[in-house]
């Protein structure tokens, strides 16, 4: 089991309980200060069934080939399949059932309770994380500067040189006063179609948002782990739990979203996290770093879906509010209220593996030639 003890995950399921790491509104049931910090978990159950946490946290694979195979990496597996979130599988039978489901709490009624929750959250689980081995992945934004604001580990930021996501961790770091522990990865193009192959590889997946999205991770964690480092604080989850994203900011007029509400179109982008978290990762174990997520804690997840509409993207359109809101407490507010690209863009690697698939001979003509790319790369 990884993520907790197995007996505590199979008490989760046996309750239905989705957030076992997370207070209770019982205070008989208040949980222990010893307790430990929930962020997922995966793996078998005392009575032989494989579980995977309700937010897909912790990735864990069947085989369909072999009954009773299994394993936390699909590259073990001759014919691997993804256990969904939530779910319990017989590992004899091959048959899942959905066994936890993520709650649908109503919104809190007051505003500075909700944003109180959401800082009292965070500071606990960033309380929770030890240093030792532990390396930051930095991009200056709001996310990964609240993970570094409580930790003494060095801060890693890659990118091409001039990339808008080494200048904001540089001015970030300033802000903070943490410039001595900066570390700029900067990439040349050969670091970029070196990692294509790797990550496809161990994610299982070659179209291009995929694979442009876990080749900054990849490297921070590869570069991280060459310096002796075999854990990596990341800022994942933060834009799906708490409204970053511009199409949850346009509902009910984007169309890249069904829901006809700010919170609905939230809850939309929280369903994409079990996927997104997988290739992210598997990406941060092919390159030697096992990935610490300290914003995906029971508690702040709980937090977070608590949120009013208005507390995630607020009437002026600002995104993640309550975070930031909650942020002032551990940074500075120029870095609490910065906005900052998505790391594909901000690092400059999407534009390199367009560069790359059209010197290779997949011209932009074709039919999304980057997937095409790396899918050649992969064979």
């Amino acid at each position: 089991m990884r993520g907790v003890p197995a007996d505590l995950a199979a008490r989760a399921v046996a309750d239905a309980d989705p957030f076992p790491g997370a207070e209770t509104d019982d205070v008989s049931d208040a949980r222990p200060d010893d307790a430990p910090a929930v962020r997922g978990f995966a793996g078998r159950l005392p009575d032989g069934r494989l579980v995977r946490d309700p937010l897909g946290r912790q990735p864990v694979f069947a085989d369909a080939a072999r009954p009773g195979a299994w394993s936390f990496s699909p590259g073990d597996l001759d014919e691997p399949e993804s256990l969904a979130a939530g779910h319990v599988r017989d590992l004899d039978e091959g048959a899942s059932e959905r066994a936890v489901s993520l709650p649908d709490p109503e919104p809190t009624g007051d505003d500075r309770a909700a944003v109180r929750a959401v800082r009292d959250a965070v500071g606990a689980s960033l309380d929770s994380v030890a240093d030792d081995g532990l390396a930051v992945a930095f991009s200056g934004g709001v996310d990964s500067a609240l993970v570094a604001s409580a930790l003494d580990a060095p801060l890693y930021v890659v990118g091409f040189p001039g990339s808008h996501d080494v200048e904001a961790a540089r001015t970030a770091a300033r802000l903070l006063d943490r410039e001595a522990d900066l570390r700029v990865v900067e990439l040349d193009p050969a670091d970029v179609e070196r990692a294509v192959p790797a990550v496809a590889g161990a994610t299982g997946r070659t179209n291009a948002m995929d694979v442009q999205i876990a080749i900054p991770l990849f490297l921070a964690a590869e570069r991280a782990a060459e310096d002796g480092y075999d854990r990596l604080a990341v800022g994942q989850g933060a834009d799906e739990l708490f409204g970053g994203y511009a199409k949850v900011a346009r509902a009910p007029d984007d169309p890249r979203v069904e829901a006809d509400t700010v919170r609905g179109a939230a809850r939309e982008l929280v369903r994409t996290l079990p996927d997104q978290l997988e290739r992210d990762v598997l990406a941060l174990r092919e390159a030697g770093g096992e990935p610490v997520a300290p914003l995906l804690d029971d508690r702040v997840v709980d937090a977070a879906l608590r949120l009013p509409g208005e507390l995630l993207v607020d009437a002026r359109g600002e995104r993640k509010k309550a975070l930031r809101l909650a942020a002032r407490e551990f940074v500075p507010d120029a870095v609490a209220f910065r906005e900052k690209k998505a790391v594909q863009y901000g690092s400059l690697v999407a534009r390199e593996l367009d560069r790359l698939a059209r010197q290779a001979g997949f011209k932009r003509r074709m039919d999304d030639h980057v997937s095409q790319y790396v899918g050649s790369r992969l064979a």
